[in-house]
């Protein structure tokens, strides 16, 4: 497995993310869940990636009964800050007393002593950043903590957060169809020597091209709620994959695995963070480090998943306002 930098943190340039491991597209099988992280340690795959927010921490659990006894082969990161009520209400929380609070928590979930990557989950509003990434640092003195990492930050939240302590990566929505951080974020890593950490890089199983109508969906599957997946919208988005099918056909891969190879050829230091809670699809994802794509064919993709050709936005509004802050 091939390795990138995020910041001096080194990772494999593919990573798995466990959210659908506990229910949120549906009922996962526990056991399968925990032989993937496994086999994605076989392969390499060495960043593994949580959160307190999956299940009310439930999938951090998972996660600490997994890796148990090959700890010292995974770059763990998990976050913090999303706070997900069982009620379905929402909140976030970046107060620098909640904060050792929340790592505390985590550490006891995961079973472990330091986790290697901690992000703030959803930026505060109410708390200046500063006070936020100030209260993170303080982590990393103590021990607990080994690198600090933000999701969904804008890039002058960025900036700010990085003068109070390095930041190791920014994790944020990136895909054919999610462009967002093209308009200044990704230089701003560049700039700042950050590493870019690109969550739901399959378009949350649509860039797969198998998805083709909302039946597909189980009725507890979060995507229902979600506008790109909705009526005329995901009629509109279905004209798109197309050119996703025909630039498989030519590197003789699947549809995921050129939508991977596209973002791996974007930026050296952008880290795709396809998740999966199936063996088959976590060795279809690692193969995608393998394929390289032709620069035409890496234009046409940019050119066919422009943002305006793109139906609906990546969450329902309430969510749309907790994002790039």
């Amino acid at each position: 497995m091939q390795t990138r930098q995020l910041g001096s943190l080194e990772v494999s340039a593919i990573g798995l993310g466990c959210m659908s491991m506990t229910p949120i597209y549906g009922e996962p099988d526990p056991a399968e869940a925990v032989a993937t992280i496994h086999r994605a340690v076989e392969r390499g795959v060495t960043m593994i990636d949580t959160s307190d927010a999956y299940n009310f921490g439930a999938n951090e659990e998972l996660v600490g009964r997994a890796i148990g006894g090959i700890r010292d082969r995974i770059v763990l990161a998990t976050k913090f800050g999303n706070i997900r009520r069982p009620d379905g209400t929402a909140d976030v929380n970046g107060k620098p007393d909640y904060v050792p609070q929340a790592c505390d928590a985590s550490l006891r979930r995961l079973g472990v002593e330091t986790i290697d990557l901690y992000y703030v989950h959803r930026i505060d509003p109410t708390v200046p950043i500063e006070d936020t990434v100030g209260a993170m640092a303080r982590l990393v003195d103590a021990g607990k903590v080994r690198h600090i990492g933000l999701s969904e930050a804008s890039e002058t939240t960025l900036r700010r957060a990085h003068a109070v302590h390095p930041v190791a990566a920014l994790q944020s929505e990136y895909s054919l169809w999610t462009r967002d951080p093209e308009a200044g974020l990704l230089d701003a890593c560049d700039d700042l020597g950050i590493g870019f950490v690109a969550y739901s890089p399959l378009g949350r199983g649509f860039l797969t091209a198998t998805i083709e109508s909302l039946d597909e969906l189980g009725p507890q599957d979060r995507r229902r709620d979600m506008p790109r997946f909705q009526g005329e919208n995901l009629q509109r988005n279905l004209m798109l994959l197309s050119a996703l099918r025909e630039a498989a056909a030519q590197a003789n891969c699947t549809p995921a695995q050129v939508a991977l190879a596209w973002l791996l050829a974007t930026r050296p230091f952008v880290v795709p963070l396809p998740g999966t809670r199936q063996r088959r699809w976590l060795d279809q994802n690692a193969h995608a480090v393998e394929i390289t794509l032709e620069a035409p064919t890496i234009a046409a993709l940019a050119a066919a998943f422009r943002g305006e050709n793109v139906a609906g936005t990546r969450y329902p509004p309430a969510q749309m306002k907790r994002v790039s802050i």
